[in-house]
């Protein structure tokens, strides 16, 4: 592939993710799927260049505003070509003629004349602007990190290494990692998890087998801690909430070495069917799922007190998932869409806790660094049902309660290399009057 090919490709790519409100991934697994001649090293280096400028949009927009210019996916490349590949208007120009065609507009020459010798930093950028940070999130999280703010922020930035983890009921840990080393690849113990593996290396997916024979799964290791956390043990029973395409449930199906039984539930159809095939290919048998159609379906009521551990992964912000999924940094829903999450996580929680019997354990969990969505959830639920007690991380995994922030789980890349995730442990009371 030329530069001039890899340009118009890039080109193409951009404005297809811009025009679509699918995530990312989604929308870039049919557009490869379109362009089946693309080899494995120009898919790389697409969505490298790709994933870059998602993270580097509000900045790139800032530039476009700043000299009047609409917000195009074309003007944010140019941009990009501009401040960070350092391109000239000449070297544009002729990475855009084709056949003898000049294809770079006098408009569009003028924009990077007036960018030429800039870079991405600018001294007259609100801070929300230089750190890539949504004003609607802005004061949550400087609540949240106080003078750690900027570096925490900085920190979503930086691009994650590709975290998996190790099926115990096919492989083990050691001989994956020697498997990932005979391919050249740098792959590590996870410093938290028990069976997560880390490579720090970009590599094509395709070269990793045990994806497609269930031996390991894609999972950031904050994930997978968050599974540990439910300390499913043989022979429970067990419900995944919100299971989605089932990663959790399947790190918990793992720990309960495929004795005692699983279900997972979710209102997406699709998503449920992902979950079902990766359980599978896995090799989980001790496992179902359950379409449910609202928070507050009949099963709920029909099955409570039914169960020793359920987990709520919680839809939300997805805050914690910025270095990682980039788009969403800038999709989240503004204030009155969050007030709107908020309400949904309580019926969520108030709903699910139905399930679990005296005893029994009960895990909140997001993917979100918003207090809102964590420490506030979990009080006010506490509050409203007298009946459940937070469980201090230490006390329910010892384990983990070097890294606890107070009672609960709280990962943040910066301090832990993970995506942002919060978890805190709830326990039914034994005495507790059954409602």
């Amino acid at each position: 592939m030329t530069p001039s090919d890899r340009l118009y490709l890039t080109l193409d790519l951009f404005a297809a993710v811009d025009g679509d409100g699918r995530p990312v991934d989604a929308v870039t697994s049919g557009w490869f799927r379109d362009r089946r001649d693309l080899g494995d090293e120009d898919r790389g280096a697409l969505l490298e260049t790709l994933y870059s400028m998602l993270r580097h949009r509000g900045r790139l927009i800032w530039w476009l505003t700043r000299h009047g210019r609409e917000e195009t996916p074309r003007n944010q490349v140019l941009a990009w070509l501009a401040l960070v590949d350092r391109k000239t208007p000449d070297d544009v120009r002729r990475l855009l003629s084709r056949g003898g065609d000049i294809a770079l507009s006098k408009p569009e020459h003028n924009l990077l004349v007036k960018l030429q010798g800039g870079s991405m930093a600018h001294p007259e950028m609100p801070d929300t602007i230089r750190l890539e940070c949504p004003d609607w999130a802005e004061p949550s999280l400087r609540r949240r990190f106080g003078d750690a703010f900027d570096a925490e922020m900085a920190a979503t930035l930086v691009p994650p290494a590709l975290d998996l983890r190790v099926n115990p009921i096919k492989t083990t840990r050691e001989a994956m990692i020697a498997g990932l080393r005979k391919l050249g690849l740098p792959a590590e113990e996870t410093a938290l998890s028990p069976h997560g593996i880390r490579v720090p290396e970009r590599f094509s997916l395709s070269r990793l087998k045990p994806l497609k024979t269930g031996e390991l799964e894609i999972q950031d290791e904050g994930s997978q801690l968050v599974a540990q956390l439910v300390d499913a043990q043989p022979g429970d029973r067990v419900v995944d909430f919100c299971a989605g395409a089932g990663g959790k449930t399947l790190a918990m199906a793992a720990q309960m070495n495929n004795r005692g039984r699983i279900i997972a539930c979710d209102i997406s159809e699709g998503r449920l069917r992902r979950c079902g095939e990766r359980l599978r290919n896995a090799g989980m048998h001790n496992t179902e799922t359950r379409l449910l159609t609202s928070e507050s379906d009949k099963w709920v009521k029909r099955h409570k007190l039914s169960f020793d551990r359920v987990l709520i992964d919680a839809p939300c912000s997805g805050t914690g998932t910025w270095r990682r999924n980039p788009d969403t940094r800038w999709r989240t829903p503004p204030e009155n869409g969050l007030e709107a999450l908020l309400q949904l996580q309580g019926r969520i929680l108030a709903s699910a806790a139905r399930l679990v019997k005296p005893g029994g354990r009960l895990v909140y969990a997001t993917c979100s660094m918003l207090p809102e969505e964590n420490e506030a959830q979990v009080a006010a639920f506490v509050a409203a049902f007298p009946a459940f007690r937070v469980v201090p991380v230490a006390e329910a995994m010892p384990t983990l309660g070097a890294i606890a922030e107070g009672d609960f789980l709280s990962l943040t890349p910066l301090r832990h290399k993970t995506d942002g995730f919060f978890a805190a442990v709830l326990q039914r009371q034994e005495a507790a009057a059954q409602t």
